[in-house]
């Protein structure tokens, strides 16, 4: 998991500080140097974390400590705020063109994810309402043309290509293509290299000079380190970049590349991959980046991601059910289904407040849903609506459906009338006279 590394000795570090009634100096400069050798082994720039130390050295050293914190907790607020700040700040959005279509080119060296993310960009602008064409500008490599149709027709986002013509020219066509057609944003799919050279530098050049695109965005690989901040440096030296498309930011466990590129190059990180399916592409915060670092959680992410995969109506039809007492299997089975499209349990849970931590040790079970899945799926739709009239008879013949144990069966059945009788609670509670926007399990 990304920054799994970084937030164990992070918190190592500043672990130390809790119970101290005051801080000396000697005590935050010993913290300090914990922090500086857990960011170095993260493969953070050199130069980038003897600066991020000098500052929250200063910061801590000097610090008004508030009434209502402790020394060690205004240090971990300081070190929050100085990561926050290192990455930039605030998230940095795309800007658009008053005279559409917008142009974004995708560049980066071969390998980084490029094409892949050209899909998932197009696939994040959809659900905007924008109507992307992806450009095969890439004539080079194998099969690349037909790995960005096969990627566009994933998405359902049309792909333009013209073989083995000139990339500038393809582009040129391609965004009157879009033009004609109605379309609102030209994502380009450039050619990359194993290595930085001036035959690709050129050709960049010349697609850029010809274009003039919005923006100019580099896709790295995270998992790279140090070479990632290096690649993204010589990029923006010879193209002036705009932003920076971290992928495979969820497999980093360093975190190196996220903490230096901003400072190394001044340019923001825009968005980041975090998974191989094509909605697996977030855009880049840096402060819930900071509180995922420091194991603090990511309450926001959590919260969008649920309102992104729940259906408003569907959630309203829940919360009546919960009202009046009628959710059964059936919902219960929805509900999971719904769960599950909004990633990985270990990548949920790993955004509550306080949760992280207390994962390293722990198993999480990916299939512990399967087996409820499959217990629902055996049943009779009458025995989903009712689930009253399973008696044991019957409960012996879903456990052999299912391929599971009559104990299983019971077990699931016990979950299903807890959930229901959670549910029932919230709506009668506190919760009973807002609408509930988020349907629980």
């Amino acid at each position: 998991m990304a920054f799994e590394g970084l937030t164990e000795k992070l918190q190592g570090a500043l672990k130390k500080l809790s119970g101290r009634g005051k801080l000396s100096e000697q005590d935050v400069k010993a913290a300090m140097r914990e922090v500086r050798m857990a960011l170095l082994e993260a493969d953070v720039n050199f130069l980038v974390a003897k600066d991020f130390v000098r500052k929250v050295s200063e910061r801590c050293v000097g610090a008004e400590i508030s009434q209502s914190l402790s020394p060690a907790q205004q240090v971990i607020k300081i070190v929050n705020e100085e990561l926050t700040s290192l990455m930039g700040g605030a998230n940095a959005r795309l800007t658009w063109s008053s005279m559409p279509p917008t142009v974004f080119m995708l560049c980066g060296l071969q390998g980084a994810g490029k094409t892949t993310m050209a899909g998932k960009l197009a696939r994040f602008l959809q659900k905007q309402g924008k109507k992307p064409l992806l450009v095969a500008c890439d004539i080079y490599r194998p099969a690349a043309i037909k790995q960005l149709q096969v990627v566009g027709a994933s998405v359902n986002v049309p792909v333009f290509e013209k073989g083995a013509q000139n990339p500038v020219q393809t582009a040129r066509e391609a965004v009157e293509h879009a033009r004609y057609y109605g379309m609102d944003t030209v994502i380009l799919d450039t050619a990359g290299r194993l290595h930085i050279d001036e035959a690709l530098m050129q050709e960049l050049q010349q697609v850029r000079d010809a274009l003039r695109p919005q923006e100019i965005l580099l896709v790295v690989d995270a998992m790279t380190g140090q070479d990632a901040v290096t690649v993204a440096n010589s990029f923006n030296e010879q193209l002036s970049i705009d932003g920076v498309i971290l992928t495979k930011l969820d497999g980093d466990t360093r975190g190196g590349a996220a903490l230096s590129v901003r400072a190394v190059t001044g340019k923001p990180i825009k968005f980041s991959g975090v998974s191989e399916k094509m909605d697996g592409i977030e855009p880049f915060y840096p402060d819930r980046m900071a509180s995922r670092i420091l194991g603090m959680g990511d309450m926001l992410s959590l919260i969008e991601k649920a309102q992104e995969t729940f259906d408003e109506a569907a959630a309203e039809k829940l919360s009546r059910k919960a009202r009046d007492a009628s959710f059964t299997l059936e919902d219960y089975l929805e509900q999971m289904q719904q769960m599950k499209k909004m990633g990985s349990m270990e990548s949920i849970l790993k955004m509550l407040p306080g949760v992280g931590a207390k994962l390293k040790d722990v198993q999480i079970d990916e299939n512990a849903m399967k087996k409820p899945e499959a217990i629902i799926r055996s049943m009779t739709p009458q025995e989903r609506r009712h689930p009253e009239i399973l008696n044991a008879s019957r409960r012996r013949r879903i456990a052999a459906g299912s391929g599971t144990t009559v104990q299983d069966v019971n077990q699931m059945i016990r979950q299903f009338e807890t959930a229901k009788q959670m549910m029932k609670q919230m709506m009668g509670g506190r919760f009973g006279k807002r609408r509930m926007r988020l349907p629980g399990m």
